[in-house]
């Protein structure tokens, strides 16, 4: 049995453990009787039980030791190559992955912090040795007892834990404030003007992401949309999309349209951005009193037009991504939207969402799904599609963020 093999052994053990919590935690109370029949310590005890057990269900701790210890174990232990260890002997395979499993925890540590978790580490292992020794080897500290070293280890790894803890708490304030921030950016209600409608949904993998969506008043005539997708997720994603934004709304107030906006956006992103980086786009102008767009997809996933006959289309890309290539060349293509037409534009978040079996929900699926829930609402059918997608993966998070923009003629 291998390393990771024994790993998941452990969950499915802690998976029933959980199962058996729900039964017997989640018991209706008739009464709230205590243990002792004294008041105050009855007291005491129900606060404190509620404390660990109000609001905990079933699937949150089959999550938590299904999902959230996999997550973690893969975080930690993703540049470790257990298959090399494979070859060795137990006693030499096992020492060395949990040497490696200590090196990766210990480089996510600030020096000071890596120091105090050694000392943890090392006098956990020599209260092992004295616990099993029972006694009868004095280690470093002749006649120091085994149950010291263990409480040594416990205060340093709960202080570890408590700074740890304080460092993650500052960062998810200052997330949730860039979170605010980043949803000022974008529209916040639905859009509709002379027989147009406009529904959108974005919902960030992590606090905050790397898509992009908008909607633009060009003039009393011309409304411009746009959805983009900014390679990566999380704050460095949506530094980005910050900068995309306020670059595009720029360039429209300078008075650049179509194919030449794009070609001017794509030479600042060229200049401002990594190289590593760059910025699947489609934007496009319509015309609500004809229906008539413009476009230009500069390789982001190619939109679905859903016609009334239920018949459906797709808007091809036109170009390479932004921020490759200063000199890539943009052109514009026509489309059309009928009466009772619509356009469903999304990121790759959607396509690429993976379940537990390492399975895309892919282009195939969401294909299916547009035939079978074509009837719903603009902004029911956004919501079903996120819910179908959610489901699909189960128990394993979306690792990219999934933006949608339902626009329809009426």
């Amino acid at each position: 049995m291998t390393f990771k093999d024994e790993f998941a052994d452990m969950r499915q053990r802690l998976s029933d453990f959980a199962g058996q919590f729900k039964e017997t935690v989640r018991a209706p109370k008739r009464e709230r009787k205590g243990p002792t029949g004294n008041r105050r310590v009855d007291t005491a005890y129900w606060n404190l039980r509620d404390l660990f057990t109000k609001d905990v269900t079933g699937h949150d701790l089959r999550k938590l030791v299904q999902h959230d210890t996999r997550e973690t174990f893969n975080y930690f232990t993703r540049e470790i190559d257990f298959d090399s260890l494979r070859p060795l002997r137990w006693y030499k395979r096992y020492p060395t992955a949990f040497w490696r499993i200590f090196q990766a925890l210990a480089y996510r540590l600030s020096p000071p912090r890596r120091i105090a978790f050694a000392v943890a580490i090392l006098t956990l292992l020599l209260g092992l040795v004295e616990t099993i020794s029972n006694g009868r080897v004095a280690v470093l500290v002749p006649g120091t007892s085994g149950k010291a070293w263990w409480f040594i280890s416990i205060v340093l790894l709960i202080a570890l834990l408590c700074m740890e803890l304080r460092d993650k708490l500052d960062l998810k304030g200052d997330l949730e404030i860039a979170r605010q921030i980043q949803l000022g950016l974008v529209p916040s209600k639905p859009y509709a003007q002379e027989g147009i409608s406009i529904h959108c949904h974005m919902r960030p993998a992590n606090t905050v992401g790397g898509d992009y969506f908008d909607i633009i008043e060009l003039d009393k005539n011309t409304i411009g949309f746009v959805i983009g997708d900014v390679a990566g997720k999380g704050m460095p994603a949506a530094l980005l999309m910050a900068l995309l934004q306020g670059s595009l709304r720029t360039l429209i107030t300078a008075g650049f349209r179509g194919s030449n906006l794009i070609s001017k956006l794509n030479e600042y992103l060229c200049t401002n951005i990594p190289s590593n980086s760059l910025v699947t786009f489609f934007y496009g102008e319509l015309t609500p009193a004809t229906g008539e767009i413009r476009y230009v997809n500069a390789g982001h996933n190619p939109p679905f037009v859903i016609r009334h006959d239920q018949s459906m289309e797709r808007l091809p890309a036109t170009s390479i991504p932004l921020g490759i290539n200063r000199q890539s060349s943009f052109s514009d293509s026509p489309a059309q939207l009928a009466s009772g037409d619509r356009l469903l534009l999304f990121t790759d978040g959607v396509t690429e969402a993976f379940n537990t079996e390492d399975v895309e929900y892919g282009e195939t699926r969401l294909t299916a799904f547009l035939k079978a829930r074509r009837d719903l609402s603009e902004d029911q059918l956004i919501h079903a599609l996120i819910a179908d997608v959610l489901s699909f993966c189960g128990n394993a998070k979306p690792h990219d963020d999934m933006t949608l923009m339902n626009i329809k003629r009426s």
